[in-house]
């Protein structure tokens, strides 16, 4: 009546599960089969998604490697919402909070049907980082698969990293710099394939991450979507979970202090998205370790920033996975700046790992004594706007703005920033602050790429800044500080800033000041009410409740952990 060892056992095994393995024979399982692991492959693919529309396939890929390995695999599903088509309206509340209800879906999923491997499949924003949350929790034999980018698009001539850069080209179209016909075939020419979008925006950051933690195989982060070397990961993966089933090896022998030290350094030096600053804690949460504000700041202060990729570069993703993609970089790294001797999911540390490669163009990946920059990409700034701290992400950011002071501009939502901007009622030289739209406020801290977008594309990015208590896409360039804590919704100063204040901000120092006195601001709190909550929503309500400060990764915690 089998004996398996394995955990799946518990609903297989005996003669009192005769009536499960009745009902699962329905599924066309063998009787042999009822001996060999059982392999969830948690897939979050769906038609609306870019980045997730190819990763069907990529799941049979899988489920041949775990039938060729000996185990029988189970696909199964969960979401995934599209950052970009949900950026710049109410569709964004939900992004966030969607990464919570993927790990607690997967968690139900692979809790009631008593699963013993997990192969995840993921490529973009908060899909990868809710499927880390997922295997970190659940501490189960787990490999990740990441989609891939998408290649870039060409108008005339010009390679053109996706449509992120549209946003940035509505203000010169309307300015009358291009022309209808120029401004639709960049549009319609942005987004060559599936995939991510292609270029160091929160997606490609996330699924670097995954690797850097050790937590894919080899290239993963890079290998585009529609290359077969993609395949051949998804095949290798659906094997090695098997391997790690097999030998109990676990997210948590991975996913170290060491290695999430590893992937905040590998972050810092290929100018990956300021989100992973919001993620990287959430994944370190659910490991029951942790990873600070000031972790990211000793970190960024320590790491050269090397690769040299769009938005805030001058190459492609292609051109980083062409010159060696996240291997080489750990070797350009080396001991110096990373914890080599750490195992990864192939059963090889990075030191192992990093033999077989080398930097094939010193351009895209620059060398240690010829850094693009002396500092990693992203600066945590401190100061009695931000007591908990803020983030910008200082390698996109003109040198002329690395020190500023201006007038504060309040705005209560992104969508009033954008109109204010096209009305010409912003000057050169303000500090916009966009409030409540952080975790709490927003509901569900919207990105805030429309607002950089436009400021960039009406030629503001060199003299205007935005600060916010919400965040910003990957994509995003420019002077733009965001996830401002305390947040304006629990009465953080931000809420307390008027029209008219100046704004002081120091990236070299890391400071951010609010030129007011602590008198005046507590007079201003006597008077203060939170703004009213912009969406209805049972979910989000929910959300806004339990959602803990952006620099404790907006975990979800119960009220007495508050």
């Amino acid at each position: 009546m089998y004996d398996k060892k394995f955990r799946s056992g518990i609903w297989s095994n005996g003669l009192k599960r005769t009536n499960t393995r009745a009902l699962a024979n329905a599924l066309g399982l063998l009787p042999s089969d009822y001996e060999k692991p059982f392999i969830g492959v948690v897939n979050s693919w769906n038609e609306i998604h870019p980045g997730h529309k190819h990763l069907r396939d990529l799941a049979l890929e899988v489920k041949y490697g775990v039938y060729a390995a000996g185990g029988v695999p189970f696909e199964m599903n969960t979401i995934a919402l599209c950052d970009g088509i949900a950026m710049g309206h109410v569709g964004m509340c939900y992004v966030l909070p969607s990464r919570d209800l993927i790990t607690d879906s997967i968690e139900l999923s692979v809790e009631g049907h008593q699963l013993d491997g997990l192969v995840f499949l993921a490529g973009c924003d908060k899909i990868v980082p809710g499927m880390l949350m997922a295997a970190a929790r659940l501490n189960l034999p787990s490999i990740v698969v990441t989609g891939g980018p998408m290649l870039g698009g060409w108008v005339q001539g010009k390679e053109v990293s996706g449509s992120w850069i549209v946003r940035e080209y509505i203000g010169k179209f309307t300015r009358g710099e291009i022309s209808e016909k120029e401004f639709t075939k960049m549009e319609q020419s942005t987004s060559a394939t599936l995939g991510s979008c292609p270029m160091m925006g929160t997606a490609n950051t996330m699924s670097l991450v995954a690797e850097a933690l050790g937590m894919t195989v080899p290239n993963s982060g890079t290998t585009h979507a529609v290359f077969a070397e993609k395949n051949r990961q998804a095949k290798a993966s659906g094997m090695l979970i098997m391997d790690m089933v097999r030998n109990n090896v676990c997210p948590r022998d991975i996913m170290t202090q060491d290695a999430l030290n590893n992937a905040v350094t590998a972050c810092m030096a290929y100018g990956g998205s300021s989100n992973a600053m919001l993620h990287l804690p959430a994944i370190a949460s659910e490991l029951e370790l942790k990873i600070t504000a000031d972790d990211f700041e000793r970190i960024s202060r320590n790491t050269p920033h090397l690769v040299d990729v769009v938005p805030s570069g001058k190459y492609s993703l292609y051109d980083f996975d062409k010159a060696g993609g996240m291997p080489a970089l750990i070797k350009t790294l080396g001991d110096k700046y990373i914890k080599m001797d750490v195992k990864t999911v192939i059963g090889k540390t990075w030191r192992e790992i990093v033999e077989d490669y080398d930097n094939g163009n010193t351009e895209v990946i620059t060398t240690l004594d010829k850094p693009l920059h002396h500092e990693g990409s992203l600066a945590i700034l401190k100061g009695n706007l931000a007591p908990e701290g803020c983030v910008v992400k200082q390698s996109g950011v003109d040198p002329k703005m690395f020190v500023h002071r201006g007038p504060a501009r309040c705005f209560n939502r992104e969508e009033d920033v954008i109109d204010a901007i096209y009305d010409k009622k912003i000057n050169h030289g303000d500090v916009i602050i966009i409030r409540y739209e952080g975790p709490k406020g927003g509901p569900g801290m919207r990105e805030m790429l429309n607002a950089t977008g436009t400021l960039m594309g009406n030629g503001f990015g060199s003299t205007t800044a935005i600060v916010t208590d919400g965040r910003f896409s990957g994509a995003t360039r420019g002077p733009c500080i965001g996830h401002v804590a305390p947040e304006a919704k629990v009465g953080g100063p931000i809420a307390l800033v008027q029209d008219g204040d100046m704004i002081s901000f120091d990236i070299p120092k890391r400071t951010i000041t609010l030129g007011v006195s602590e008198e005046e601001l507590a007079k201003r709190r006597k008077t203060w009410k939170p703004e009213p909550t912009k969406v209805k929503s049972k979910y989000l309500s929910r959300y806004s409740a339990l959602v803990d400060s952006v620099w404790n990764g907006a975990v979800l915690k119960l009220p007495e952990e508050q």
